[in-house]
Parts: C-alpha cells; structure tokens; sequence
C-alpha cells in the first residue's frame, strides 16, 4: 500500500503511470478501497484525474469508477471533477479515457446527494443537476455525448448509452413537469432514438444488450408518464397543443368583418365534434391516454395537416352517420400501441433480465425496436383506420368493429414484425394490408378463441354424437340375414326376400375382405383404377375341424376372434361385386360395423361427420346468452354482444344449412 501511495503521489510520469495500472485491479477489493481511501490515497487519486494524461488518465478514471461502484471515494466529487469529466467528453479523442470519463459522469449521476459521502464543502446536488453547471461551459455536451452512439467501439457506445439512460432515468424521477419533458425532448432532437433504433437491430447486440434494454424500458417509463398527465386546458401548454389541433383543421370562418360593422364571429356548435370527439368538450376523450393521447394526435396534425384538412372537407360531404370520428380513432390507436407493446407492465427483476439478456435466443422476445418508432407507428395505425373506414363503407356505429380489425393488423404485423425488420417495411404493410385479408385472420383467431374457451366441451360433445351418429349408420345397413341367389338376368326392382332361398346368418360371420382402400373415392380414381372390378368377399365358419387357427387372406382383411370357434374352419361364405364405389363402401362399412370394426371408407366417413355436425348445431342453437354473463365472456379483445329479445317469438322456426 505504501508504495502504490508513494507512486501515485510521484512527480515522474513513469512511476505514477505504473500506480495508476497497478491501482485499477487493486480496487476491486472492497476492503483495500476502504483502506485506499483511509489512508489519503484519494487525494492523490483525484489529482491524477485532474492533472494527468494519456494512459495515466485513462487508469486513474478506471479506479476511481470502481471506488464509487464500492460507494467509497464520493468525498472527492465536486463541481471540478465534474468539469473535468464533462470537458473530457466534449474534447477527448482517445476512446480510453473517454469510456473512464462516460464511466464517472455514470456513477454521479447515478447517485443523488442522500445516497453517499459527498463533500459538505461544495455545493454539489447529484443527479442531473450536479451537471448543469459544467453543460454551462460545454453546451455541445449532449450532443456530442448522443454522437458516441455511432462509435465503432462497441464498449464506448455501451458507455455513452449508459450516460444517458443514467441521465433520463435522473430527469423522469423528477417531479417537475415542465423539466423533465424538455430535456427528453432535447436528446430526441438530436438523435438518440434513431442511433438507438440502429443499435437494436445491429449484429453486436450482444456487447450493448444491457443499455439497450435499460433504454427501451425508460421509454416505456417516459410513455407511461405521458399517459399519466391528464389533460387540462387551464394549463397554457395543453391549451396550446388543443388549440394547434383546431387551427390546424383549418376551421371554417363563423364571423365577417366588413367596413361598415363588425359582425361578432357566432359559436361554432360542432367545433370540437367536426374533428372527431364525443362532445364539444374534447377533455374527457383524453382520460384514458391522457396527455399521451394529446401529444400523438397533435404529432399527426402537425406532420400530416393538409390530409387532415383533407378528410375533415371530405367527411363534410358525407351525411353524420357515414363520418370518421378522426381524433377517437387517433386515440384507440394510442391505447392500441400501449396494449401491445405492455407498457404498463411491471420491469422485470434485473437478476431475471440479466440472466435472459446472456442468452441470445431471447434477444427476438426481449427487444422491441419498433417501440422506439412510436410516432411513426401510431401514423401508420391511424392511416389504416381511416383506410379501412373508407374501404368497408363503415358508419359510426361500426367504430368498435373498425377498431377490432385495427387491433388484429397491429398484432400480425407489428407483432409479428421480427427484430431486424425496418419501420418502412412494418409502415408498407400497414398501408396496403387487405381488408378481406384481415377478416379471414379475424375469423381464424375468433374460432381459435372459442376453441380455447368451449373447445374441451366442444369436442366431447362431438364425439358423443359422433358414436351415435355410428350406431345409427350400423342400424340402418344391417339386418339379421345376408339374403341371396343367383339370377339369369339384371331385374329392373331389387328381389324380394322371398325369392332368395339362400341364407348368411351374420352371427357366422368372422371376417370380410376387400380391394376398396381408405382414400378411395370415385371422383379421384385413376382410369386404370376406374375399370377395376370392386369385390368384396365374406368368410365365415363353417362344419367344426382340430384345427386350431384360422389364417387371414386378402389385402384389408378385418378379423373378429371368438375363442368357442376356435375348432371351426374359416371357409368364403359369399364373395359379391358391388356395382358402383357407394354401394361398396355402404356394404363393407355396414359389415365391419357389425363386426365391431370402425367403418375405413370416406363415403361413410363423411355422412357420420355429416350427422355429427348437424347434432352439435341443433344443440347449439339452444345455447343463450344472458344478461349477466355473455357467450363470448372471457374472450380477450372481444365485447359480448347484446342478448337479443325473444318477445313476441315462439319456436315455429327452422335452420337453414
């Protein structure tokens, strides 16, 4: 410890170069910082830091950052170290010695007043504020400090997005609301989304990925703050934004001045409705998103006023009830994007994030780069909305069903949208999604929806009426006896029974085989297989024999074992060839059935489904809503409709297939 003292307190370069290397893996000892510091090695320390160069610099600025991870050291943080820091940001090319500065301007920041030993022989304040008298000096710091975001050196760029995390984290946690949105406004108008966006979507995610995640959870902090101002237009800057909005509209003129008098302009009584609110007082539509709301539908005006302009002339062509309320859509199109994107969704414990930050195949579930494009997304959003009003034809009472299919395209194509994909291309999409297109995926998620919630019931149900639809089948082809004879000639009726002297009881029946497959249907034979014969043969038991075993013959062969004919021998009963495929699938379906066998062709395959089908509807159509719980309760995204009233019907009624 001497000597290390004695090298940094050194007049030769050399020896307090060699202290200052030794010092920065010495601090990493929280017991040696102490006694560090204990000892007056922070004086000289702080002088290093102050006086020296190069790499000098560079290791002094490493040790000293260690120190104040330790939260030891703080006695030496004034308004000069500050400076020093501050200064070396703006005029320091060397990477070195720019990453230590980032690093010390990260802890103080970091570390407000009340949280360390800080020097009661200054005026230092912590956080942001300790830095606005040296900014003073520099104003081009944050600009330069946004500018380090574009470095090559992927370990100076995770330094400067640490800085700044650290310094919006310190601006959100104010209670000023006046100060807080300013200097975010100011770091975005210098670029730090764009930089960060590029950053999100590059290959060296990995050497950034903690700062990058801390950024895209400070955005969602500063949109939930957003959210969280309500609007009030007795304070001058909401006043303002509202007030932009109307003008922007380009209002029509409601007064005329002439040389003769002044006519006094007459209150517009649809000031506030002709642009899309409820009433003509515009507050309570902000309630749920706030100054939010506000802030994305004033960004819109404002880039796109001679479209609003535009739709605002041509709704007034249209009769009420065809006229898109433009600034509700603007909002459930906010409330849309802070669904989607969870903003209110608590931040993870930093051990879990760290953990799954390590990992790159969570990188695609963790990163939403789009976030950072909020503005140009809501846009986007907005413009499909008004689209597809136009395109449907809808009226105002359709404005919930507009907003389901608004809700649904966010989801494919946003949240579909993987990481490396440009907000061009999310924008694109967005702008030329079909509507046919997005009904389909409407309908495919809506029965996906019901099979969650009725699915289980659904399918038990089914299979019920499935095995009655199968017995029912097996009743109707089998009858006790296999009746037949042999005829010189085709008769134009089907033989009576009594003209067929020859007799299979079923109950000797013990296996049937056949040529007919599973698949096989006529419409899909092949010319070869058109002109083949169908047959089907029927074995059975007949006088008694030692023999012990019966061996099967025959592709598709379907056996029934009874152990008390275990001595019979299997001999053909009858072998017949159906004339067509539908008789055939009716016969050997019919005596596999009766075998106990499932049926195997799609003929009978399908009338059974048929049958099922048509069970689950009839039952179906004595499912009610009530009032109090809806059929579609439960069902994210979707609003139960209204139970209509059965006053006046009775059951006199049919159902159409």
């Amino acid at each position: 410890m001497a000597d290390l003292l004695a090298g940094l307190a050194s007049t030769e370069d050399a020896a307090r170069k060699m202290a200052a290397f030794k010092l920065q893996s010495m601090t990493n000892d929280p017991s040696f910082a102490e006694q560090f510091c204990s000892r007056g090695g922070l004086v000289n320390l702080r002088n290093l830091m102050l006086d020296s160069s190069g790499n000098t610099l560079a290791y002094s600025l490493a040790s000293f950052t260690r120190l104040l991870e330790l939260d030891h050291g703080w006695e030496a943080v004034d308004n000069v170290v500050v400076q020093k820091a501050v200064e070396l940001v703006v005029c320091q090319p060397s990477v070195n010695i720019l990453r230590g500065a980032m690093a010390v301007l990260v802890s103080i920041v970091s570390r407000p007043r009340t949280g360390g030993q800080m020097s009661a022989s200054t005026d230092y304040i912590g956080g942001f504020k300790a830095l606005k008298p040296a900014i003073s000096h520099y104003p081009q710091f944050l600009e330069m400090l946004v500018s380090r975001l574009s470095s090559a050196d992927h370990a100076l760029c995770a330094n400067a997005l640490q800085l700044i995390n650290a310094l919006m984290r310190d601006a959100i946690a104010t209670d000023d609301e006046a100060e807080w949105p300013m200097f975010v406004k100011r770091i975005q108008d210098l670029g730090v989304i764009k930089a960060v966006y590029v950053l999100t979507q590059s290959s060296a995610l990995q050497d950034l990925a903690h700062p990058l995640f801390e950024f895209q959870q400070l955005t969602k902090i500063l949109l939930s703050r957003w959210r969280n101002v309500p609007v009030d237009v007795t304070k001058p800057e909401h006043r303002r934004t509202i007030k932009a909005i109307h003008l922007s509209s380009d209002p029509p003129e409601k007064g005329a001045y002439t040389a003769d008098a002044v006519q006094k302009p007459r209150h517009d009584p649809n000031k506030w409705r002709r642009l899309g609110f409820s009433t003509e007082s515009p507050e309570p539509d902000f309630h749920d998103m706030g100054f939010l709301g506000m802030m994305d539908l004033s960004d819109y005006v404002r880039k796109h006023q001679d479209e609003f302009q535009n739709i605002l002339a041509e709704q007034e062509l249209l009769v009420k009830e065809r006229r898109c309320p433009v600034a509700r859509a603007s909002l459930v199109v906010t409330a849309m994007l802070f669904e989607h994107f969870e903003v209110d969704k608590p931040e993870e414990n930093e051990p879990k994030v760290f953990l799954a930050l390590e990992n790159k195949a969570n990188y695609e579930r963790l990163f939403r780069p789009l976030l950072l494009h909020w503005s140009r997304l809501h846009v986007a959003a907005l413009h499909a909305f008004l689209r597809i009003w136009k395109e449907t034809g809808a009226e105002q009472d359709d404005f919930h069903k507009i907003m389901e299919l608004i809700r649904i395209l966010i989801e494919s194509v946003v949240g579909g949208a993987a990481r490396t994909r440009g907000i061009e291309s999310v924008e694109q999409e967005l702008a030329t999604y079909e509507c046919k297109r997005l009904r389909e995926l409407q309908m495919e998620l809506l029965d996906l929806a019901y099979d969650d919630l009725w699915g289980q019931h659904l399918r038990g149900t089914r299979d019920e009426l499935q095995n009655e639809a199968l017995q029912f089948m097996k009743e109707q082809r089998i009858r006790k006896d296999l009746h037949w004879a042999d005829f010189d000639e085709r008769q134009d009726q089907a033989p009576r029974f009594s003209v067929m002297p020859n007799v299979v009881p079923l109950s000797s029946i013990s296996s049937v085989v056949s040529n007919i497959t599973a698949n096989q249907e006529q419409m899909h034979l092949s010319d070869h297989e058109r002109h083949t014969t169908t047959s089907i043969t029927i074995h059975g038991y007949g006088p008694k024999t030692r023999r012990s075993s019966s061996k099967s013959k025959g592709h598709g062969r379907k056996e029934s074992k009874q152990s008390n004919r275990s001595q019979q021998k299997e001999i053909v009963l009858l072998a017949f060839q159906p004339q067509n495929h539908v008789v055939a699938s009716e016969w050997l379906d019919g005596l596999l059935m009766l075998l106990e066998q499932q049926p195997i062709t799609a003929e009978t395959n399908k009338i059974v489904n048929m049958v099922a089908d048509l069970g689950l509807k009839v039952r179906l159509l004595n499912v009610r809503g009530n009032d109090d719980e809806g059929m579609l309760d439960g069902i994210d995204g979707i609003d139960a409709p209204p139970v209509p009233s059965r006053e006046g019907l009775d059951e006199n009624y049919f159902y159409a297939l």
